[in-house]
């Protein structure tokens, strides 16, 4: 062989072991792949503990409450208007730290064993149950969606809320970041700037102007303060607020300014997206983390909220726009946050390299027209996919009101596991989407199918499970309550026997006026009573912190049933409002004569 020839193979042997050199290990910034002039752009924008129906989109095309009565955000009804909205779209968890590290590596927070916030914790004696050991650090042995893209040649960048410990975004593939940063970070002393709204949104436009000019795909994540308490918002837009009529379902008007704060942020991204020319060559996703806190925010047709797996905690907003995706259209396809790892992997052209253990699909099927139109092997992933579960094994940080449960979905119908009982409820979301219904004891074969699925998928995540608590002490137990996350107090200090009857009765006479209206259909008197209903309430709720946990437990159900006969009322639908009031009555004749609630309403007072 000549000399030239030898030359010539040597030349062409390098420059194959250094293409699979840069294929086998993450590129640095320096050392990406070249990108071919298709790749799109990514626009990954996040929520922090805004609910289903916090925007003035409707996410539910049937549902006229699952949007907000009183918040107004235009710029997602934009990116609605020319995007698809996901109906039955899922949060991973119903915290903020589990559903981050899902969102960043397409993996369930129970299969991470990163299912709860802060650190674990050990069972104290009023716990019937020893809780499993979690996570709230993101390990570097996970391979992230940064990663990832990075890998395939993106400019990546996370700006806004990381909290998932560690060292921080630049550890796990991001390029530009603002470090390892947490709620308080989010706290901002401008006014100009409330929740660093504005400052999120500066540094993301920042970095898209800088990869546009060098003709660079990015991939981009947005991940804000806003809507997480403490309530910041700009003057002038709580000005605005304060001459508007309030809604019914919600009216505060901080709460409202930091909504649309944020939502004009968006409105920022849109229109620079726009200014810079590539709308047709990226992709824009909004979600929240999870449903909102319920001190903050009404859920509600959806029940409960965050720290939950009601569906009120897990049911979010998911709103998708970019070059080829449907038209104000909705779509009602189950979908999940760890769905959007292998989505973005497709739309990057890198859906080959998925890491192992992922296990969401890819939504790029849907997008066309928001159901099936095309046969591969992402239409059958979705189509095969027939349930989605969910793993809680913590008691939840509204005490007593949450104790550790799954739950799974299959075929519109949601099963919910409480470990403590070792209890089932079963639900008929298409009917039934505010949970009002126990079906387990007149399906009992669908409850059971559906607790044989959860229980099989839980093994083949090796999720951990709550286990007893071998220090145990009843005791221990706050009166008639368990297991809440509190102290190891009795909790005494509750009403009279006269007072608790002279309640009861009030309660009483309160139901027998909404069921005469009912049955007289008045639903001008209904409206009046729920309002009243609602007002009691709220002042119950200003003497919160010195009730019993038995006390507290008691408003927050009546809080919830008050909620679903609002939602009922304003859908002029008798046979829901009759469904609940039947409820009601069986709780409080149950307690008229000396019986623990049995059935659904009793495992909502103790469980939930």
């Amino acid at each position: 062989m000549d000399s030239k020839l030898k030359q010539s193979s040597l030349l062409t042997m390098v420059t194959i072991l250094a293409a699979l050199a840069v294929t086998l290990r993450p590129s640095s910034a320096s050392e990406r792949e070249p990108v071919a002039e298709s790749k799109p752009n990514i626009i990954f924008i996040l929520a922090d503990d805004q609910g289903w129906n916090g925007t003035s989109v409707q996410m539910h095309p049937d549902i006229s409450s699952s949007k907000s009565d009183f918040y107004r955000t235009p710029n997602l009804e934009k990116l609605a208007a020319s995007g698809l909205s996901f109906s039955h779209a899922y949060a991973p968890g119903p915290m903020c730290s589990p559903t981050r590290a899902s969102l960043q590596t397409g993996k369930s927070p129970a299969q991470l064993r990163m299912t709860n916030v802060g650190r674990s914790r050990p069972a104290i004696p009023s716990q019937r149950l020893a809780l499993p050991a979690h996570s709230s650090t993101l390990s570097t042995t996970e391979i992230t969606i940064g990663e990832t893209l990075k890998s395939a040649g993106y400019a990546t960048a996370w700006f806004g809320k990381w909290h998932l410990g560690g060292e921080g975004p630049g550890a796990h593939g991001y390029d530009s970041h603002d470090g390892p940063t947490g709620n308080n970070d989010g706290n901002s002393k401008d006014p100009e700037n409330p929740k660093d709204i504005f400052g999120i949104t500066e540094r993301g436009i920042a970095f898209m102007e800088k990869n546009v000019k060098a003709n660079q795909p990015f991939y981009l994540q947005l991940w804000h303060y806003a809507v997480h308490s403490p309530v910041q918002s700009k003057s002038q837009t709580t000005a605005t607020y304060s001459r508007q009529t309030k809604g019914k379902t919600h009216s505060s008007i901080p709460f409202a300014g930091m909504t649309t704060d944020l939502d004009s942020g968006v409105g920022m991204i849109l229109a620079k997206v726009k200014e810079l020319g590539i709308s047709e060559n990226t992709y824009i996703v909004y979600m929240s983390d999870h449903g909102a806190g319920r001190n903050l925010s009404s859920n509600a047709p959806l029940t409960m909220g965050k720290g939950t797996l009601w569906e009120g905690g897990i049911r979010v907003p998911l709103i998708i726009g970019g070059p080829g995706v449907a038209s104000g259209k909705f779509c009602s396809t189950p979908t999940v946050g760890w769905d959007l790892f292998p989505t973005f992997c497709q739309l990057a052209g890198v859906s080959n390299q998925l890491p192992a253990g992922i296990e969401g699909v890819s939504l790029t099927p849907l997008f066309e027209s928001g159901v099936l139109m095309e046969e591969n092997k992402a239409a059958r992933s979705i189509q095969e996919r027939d349930s989605i579960a969910f793993h809680f094994p913590h008691y939840g940080n509204i005490g007593a009101t949450s104790a550790p449960h799954s739950t799974i979905t299959i075929d519109g119908f949601k099963l919910i596991k409480f470990y403590e009982q070792n209890q089932i409820q079963l639900f008929d979301l298409s009917k039934d989407i505010s949970e009002t219904t126990d079906l387990s004891k007149t399906m009992p074969e669908k409850a059971r199918l559906l607790d044989r699925r959860l229980k099989e998928y839980l093994e083949s995540i090796d999720a951990a499970i709550p286990s007893n608590n071998p220090n145990y002490d009843p005791a221990a137990e706050p009166a008639s309550g368990r297991g809440t996350r509190g102290s190891n107090r009795s909790g005494t200090g509750g009403p009279s026997a006269a007072a608790r009857q002279s309640r009861l009765e009030e309660r009483l006479k309160e139901l027998a006026s909404l069921e005469s209206a009912t049955k007289a259909k008045d639903f001008q008197k209904l409206g009046a009573l729920v309002s009243s209903m609602k007002k009691s309430i709220a002042s119950d709720a200003t003497s919160a912190n010195r009730e019993n946990p038995r006390a507290a437990r008691a408003r927050i159900q009546r809080e919830t049933e008050a909620n679903q006969l609002e939602v009922a009322c304003q859908n002029r639908d008798i046979e829901q409002l009759s469904q609940i009031l039947r409820q009601i009555r069986k709780r409080l004749e149950s307690r008229s004569s000396g019986r623990r609630p049995r059935g659904r309403t009793g495992a909502r007072a103790g469980n939930k």
